[in-house]
């Protein structure tokens, strides 16, 4: 690995080149935190499939367009003089000792979930009204009631056991059902967002990522109905034209490959 001296000159070779093209390239002269943020979305999932994929050069490669966008933040930032990258690191190291009085104070923890509760509670001592502020408004609802979750998890507020969870879900699909037979549309979703938010609660318990997991099923769907349409075209067939029993034949396939 490279030492700390070859990283330091590679942080500052980033920020030469950064200055350069901000004031030399007409696209990158354009651009603003707005434009970015779009584009920072992109490359954040971007990394996090090179993640669940295990590609680590290809993890490489996207943590460095990550990094990109974040030292073009600060540099916009200092154009307008707000902050630059300086501050931002600055900011980042103050917060991560300030939360972590366990390293760098006389706070004693036995665990991670210890460690954890006490992050939130610092929170709060930051002028935070509630632990909940710290979920962005924009995330995937998914990725949200995850994060949402684990934040009141934090100051104590969640069940003791995941057979707990496990009856409060069956207990969610029983309402979501009798939605069903009543057919009462807007129940019927509001049930829905509940027995949702109960598998996300139970995939918690299960030390289970949710939105790894559905990403993982995802792939794993694709690729099977992939191979299910390669050998419809091998046989010169379309799928509208082939039954389920022969389709189910090639997706069999698929899943033992």
């Amino acid at each position: 690995m490279n030492s700390r001296e070859t990283q330091l000159k590679a942080f500052d070779r980033l920020l030469t080149i950064m200055d350069e093209l901000r004031e030399q390239c007409p696209w990158d002269q354009k651009q603003t935190m707005e434009t970015l943020r779009p584009l920072t979305i992109e490359e954040t999932y971007e990394l996090g499939d090179a993640i669940l994929d295990k590609d680590l050069q290809e993890v490489k490669k996207e943590l460095g367009d990550v990094l990109l966008h974040i030292v073009f933040y600060a540099k916009i930032g200092s154009e307008t003089n707000d902050f630059d990258i300086a501050d931002v690191i600055n900011s980042l190291c103050e917060k991560l000792i300030y939360r972590h009085p366990h390293i760098y104070g006389d706070t004693k923890v036995k665990d991670a979930k210890q460690v954890k509760e006490n992050w939130e509670k610092l929170k709060l001592k930051e002028g935070k009204k509630s632990v909940l502020e710290g979920v962005p408004k924009s995330l995937p609802a998914l990725v949200k009631a995850n994060r949402i979750q684990d934040k009141v998890s934090g100051v104590g507020f969640d069940w003791e056991e995941p057979q707990q969870v496990f009856e409060k879900l069956k207990e969610e699909l029983e309402e979501l059902q009798e939605e069903v037979y009543q057919q009462n549309q807007s129940e019927i979703e509001a049930e829905f967002g509940d027995v949702l938010f109960s598998m996300i609660n139970y995939a918690r318990f299960l030390k289970v990522d949710p939105e790894n997991a559905l990403e993982r099923t995802n792939k794993k769907f694709i690729k099977r109905f992939t191979y299910l349409e390669e050998k419809a075209s091998e046989m010169g067939k379309s799928l509208k034209d082939m039954t389920l029993s022969e389709m189910d034949i090639f997706w069999e396939e698929a899943k033992k490959l």
